[in-house]
């Protein structure tokens, strides 16, 4: 798709957009390690908050939640910029709290009872506000962690391990009625399913598998970030070929190309929920265009003329 607006460019790999109703975009940088917002074509750090911010979201008290990867390097591959392993000063993943108005945040989580966070990397609010998230898992020179699905409340009073031993869980999103959690695996192009069963749980399939296969993508492609329409298909940010595969519940996928073969997220925003804007990472921009479908509003988020979800 070559009709876009540039919003903001000169960015150190964006991710994790929020629309917010003053016509801002909060956004990560995960090689800046900050949580920014553009604003009247000026881009400002809201907070600085160290590891690698990798993903936003706004939660029910008015505060950006934060999954923080702990921090990465990154290499330049043709011109595009490009995460690899973990950092030298990596110590845990996180999850953060930031205070938009004054820029201080805390740490909430950084293990469960059992294991410590590698490397968080995307989250999605439900109704009653918990947060649902992905641990990507950590990369190293010659090996990388195994990842899964996690759950927490947002006070900080839980936190439980949904599913885990994915090969680089990425995107997460809520199905309309909240039935089904989607997330995108990196690695495989694979999209999964879990049918929630409880807070923080999912249900268990024939040979106690924790999830349905949506769809697989043919080729040699990645999957990043997703989001959801208002219809049901999820939107996944895909890279290498560089754009969004759009996939129905059913497994039937079209990919709609971007210039930049790190397009890392999509989100949905506007009176009518079809202005669309993407992370193009690789080019470090920020860009909005028009969507032919409307996209589902997030639990939290103040969109203009927003109305109940029913």
């Amino acid at each position: 798709m070559s009709d876009f607006e540039i919003i903001a460019e000169g960015l150190l790999f964006p991710e994790g957009p929020i629309i917010m109703p003053d016509g801002s975009v909060i956004f990560v940088e995960m090689q800046r390690k900050t949580l920014s917002r553009a604003w009247g074509g000026e881009v400002e750090v809201i907070s600085e908050l160290g590891g690698g911010p990798n993903g936003a979201a706004l939660g029910p008290d008015g505060a950006v939640y934060v999954c923080n990867n702990g921090g990465s390097d990154f290499v330049t591959i043709e011109g595009f910029n490009v995460p690899t392993h973990a950092s030298a000063d990596y110590t845990t993943g996180r999850i953060e709290r930031v205070d938009l108005g004054t820029g201080r945040f805390e740490r909430l989580y950084d293990s469960t009872l059992d294991h410590p966070l590698s490397s968080p990397n995307d989250l999605v609010f439900d109704a009653q506000g918990g947060l649902w998230f992905t641990d990507l898992g950590k990369g190293y020179q010659r090996h990388r962690q195994r990842s899964g699905l996690f759950y927490c409340r947002h006070d900080g009073s839980l936190i439980r391990e949904a599913a885990h031993g994915f090969l680089g869980l990425n995107g997460v999103g809520l199905s309309p009625d909240e039935t089904v959690v989607y997330a995108a695996e990196t690695w495989t192009s694979k999209l999964w399913a879990f049918d929630v069963s409880g807070e923080g749980m999912v249900a268990r399939g024939p040979f106690t598998a924790p999830a349905r296969c949506v769809c697989t993508q043919p080729g040699h492609v990645y999957f990043d970030s997703l989001a959801v329409q208002s219809n049901g298909d999820i939107c996944v940010a895909t890279l290498l070929n560089g754009g969004i595969t759009v996939i129905t519940p059913q497994g039937v996928s079209r990919h709609v190309p971007f210039p930049d073969m790190m397009v890392t997220n999509i989100c949905f925003g506007g009176e009518d929920m079809q202005d669309a804007y993407l992370t193009l990472s690789g080019k470090g921009m920020l860009v909005k265009t028009r969507w032919p479908d409307k996209g589902l509003r997030l639990n939290f988020v103040p969109y203009p003329a927003a109305k109940p979800r029913t």
